[in-house]
């Protein structure tokens, strides 16, 4: 277990640095955005295109790992959907609180602690599952919270516009940049690919700080506005978020494999671990954009995270 601590603490603790940074006013609030834009469109994108280049095409299109974890997300969705709508919570909030509990911080965090953790290996599958986090299970909720507003036409208008907005991600353009170099055997001229690695390097400790500062900004916006968050609006996405995606993961992916589906036992581990990744914390601002209750949005973001250091690094312990 100390071994796994020595490799999970530093990708919490640049979290936590920059939660800290935030807080006590070292890094002013103006600033985060460009931080989040330098991460969003340089470091990250030229990151995922390093690995999808490294990656065998194969690992990248892997339709048995995408349809044990799209399977999972569409169940966890649908749950925690049924859950929240049981009380008093509209579909919007529903639809938000469901997208958070299925959607692990695989971008900022996942790909370099998993590939930190388990090797290079790990990266093709961690990308198969950002893609179909990117464009499925997010325009899938962005449609699901438009119901109670306008009806299915709306839903339908509103799942279209969220694929539309994928296209303007630099994040699968370059996962499909990188496969299409892993395919051909492409290679960029020398001092493109040198500037590439520059980025790419520095991604991982950009993003993780970054995550830390939005963590912290939220928190310090919800406290402005005044608008306490009861825990049992929370709580239980957490919990869903953290034990429940991952054991679904791994149970499906189990099943599967007695069903004689050919799924590697390494990939399936990959896919459980991203599962036990705390929440994508850009759900926040989707939260934001459509008008849900993003206050709540924040703290499971923030709890999920902050229970994660000790929930993923037994999850990692247990699978090994």
């Amino acid at each position: 277990m100390l071994h796994i601590l020595q490799v999970t603490f530093p990708f919490f603790a640049l979290v936590l640095l920059g939660f800290v940074a935030t807080r006590r006013g070292l890094l002013p609030l103006a600033a985060i955005s460009g931080l989040n834009a330098f991460v969003l469109f340089f470091a990250l994108p030229c990151m995922l295109f390093r690995f999808g280049a490294r990656t065998p095409l194969a690992q990248l299109l892997d339709l048995r790992l995408a349809a044990v974890y799209l399977l999972a997300s569409l169940l966890i969705v649908g749950l925690t959907v049924a859950l929240t709508r049981r009380g008093t919570m509209g579909w919007n909030d529903a639809a938000f609180g469901a997208l958070v509990a299925a959607f692990p911080n695989s971008g900022f965090m996942g790909v370099p602690l998993l590939v930190a953790l388990l090797g290079a290996q790990a990266a093709g599958p961690v990308i198969v599952t950002l893609v179909l986090d990117l464009v499925l299970a997010s325009s899938l909720c962005i449609a699901l919270s438009r119901l109670e507003s306008t009806g299915l036409q709306g839903a339908e208008a509103a799942a279209l516009k969220a694929l539309r907005g994928v296209a303007t991600n630099p994040m699968p353009w370059s996962i499909l940049l990188g496969a299409l170099a892993s395919g051909t055997g492409w290679q960029l001229p020398a001092p493109l690919m040198q500037t590439v690695n520059l980025l790419a390097d520095a991604a991982s400790p950009v993003a993780l700080f970054t995550l830390g500062a939005v963590l912290a900004r939220s928190q310090i916006e919800g406290l402005a506005r005044g608008q306490p968050v009861a825990w049992r609006d929370w709580a239980g996405v957490v919990a869903i978020k953290l034990l429940l995606h991952p054991l679904l993961v791994g149970a499906l992916g189990w099943s599967a494999m007695q069903a004689g589906l050919a799924l590697d036992p390494f990939t399936l581990t990959v896919a459980v671990l991203v599962a036990a990744l705390p929440s994508a914390s850009n759900v926040s601002l989707l939260a934001e954009r459509f008008g849900a209750d993003n206050g709540r949005i924040a703290r499971i973001i923030l709890w999920s995270t902050a229970i994660a250091f000790f929930s993923f690094s037994a999850a990692v312990s247990w699978l090994s």
